[in-house]
């Protein structure tokens, strides 16, 4: 009984920390620009601001790892994400282990934790195995599939947004899609900064769109973060 309503009060604490994901259909993830990184190459800590549909700033996330992780494991490092509203209170945690990056390994594939409060699991997305599409499911907090993420064979930010698709479980309906957003060749070629957009309904559980916000991190770090050089040896 102590455990069931020490579970309902996790639970209430949650849903007050993400309330204000309740009231909208739509963030905007906007990566800022390091100078450091752009003139030295030097690898950072990425921020970024996440807003409305309207641009009101509703979050500020900022990456919490050390230099050494950041510059030898480049786009594969594991990260804690903290996501603060705009008091200052961190209101999200993302917790990204270390994962093998390659394909031929499907017994060690990505994944990312979503905590909120800070300390209390509300889901996690886990990568699914296949051998050409990037493929995930969006998990509750007691590990149970909720929906499907996929995205496109080829995930190529040239001239195009890149679409990641939410369906529901048998793939029948679309919830909603991630969107890396194209911000111009200037921006592409020479930074690793990215923009992103999540569309989902309004009426959709709370726990779930923060979620699909730890979603647009993991697969902004494993497609979309690039050293300035690999962008410009045409790896994109």
């Amino acid at each position: 009984m102590i455990l069931t309503q020490e579970h309902s009060c996790q639970v209430g604490i949650s849903l007050n920390i993400l309330r204000q994901l309740s009231q909208i259909d739509q963030l905007l993830i906007h990566q800022q620009i390091e100078l450091l990184e752009v003139l030295t190459g030097f690898e950072t800590c990425n921020k970024y601001e996440i807003k409305n549909s309207l641009g009101q700033r509703i979050y500020f996330a900022a990456e919490d790892t050390d230099c050494c992780t950041r510059n030898c494991c480049g786009p594969s490092r594991p990260f804690t994400m903290r996501i603060l509203d705009n008091t200052g209170r961190e209101v999200i945690t993302l917790e990204r282990p270390l994962r093998c990056t390659s394909c031929c390994f499907p017994c060690c594939l990505q994944e990312i934790e979503i905590q909120a409060p800070p300390g209390v699991p509300v889901g996690y997305v886990t990568q699914t195995w296949h051998p050409c599409l990037p493929k995930f499911t969006l998990q509750n907090e007691r590990r149970e599939d909720v929906l499907r993420l996929t995205g496109p064979c080829i995930v190529c930010s040239c001239c195009a947004d890149v679409d990641f698709e939410i369906k529901s479980l048998d793939d029948r309906y679309v919830v909603g899609k991630i969107s890396k957003q194209w911000t111009g060749l200037v921006r592409e070629l020479f930074t690793d900064v990215d923009n992103f957009g999540i569309q989902f309904p309004l009426d959709l559980d709370v726990k779930m769109k923060a979620v699909m916000l730890g979603a647009c991190f993991l697969i902004d770090f494993m497609f979309f973060e690039m050293t300035r050089n690999e962008q410009r040896a045409g790896v994109w």
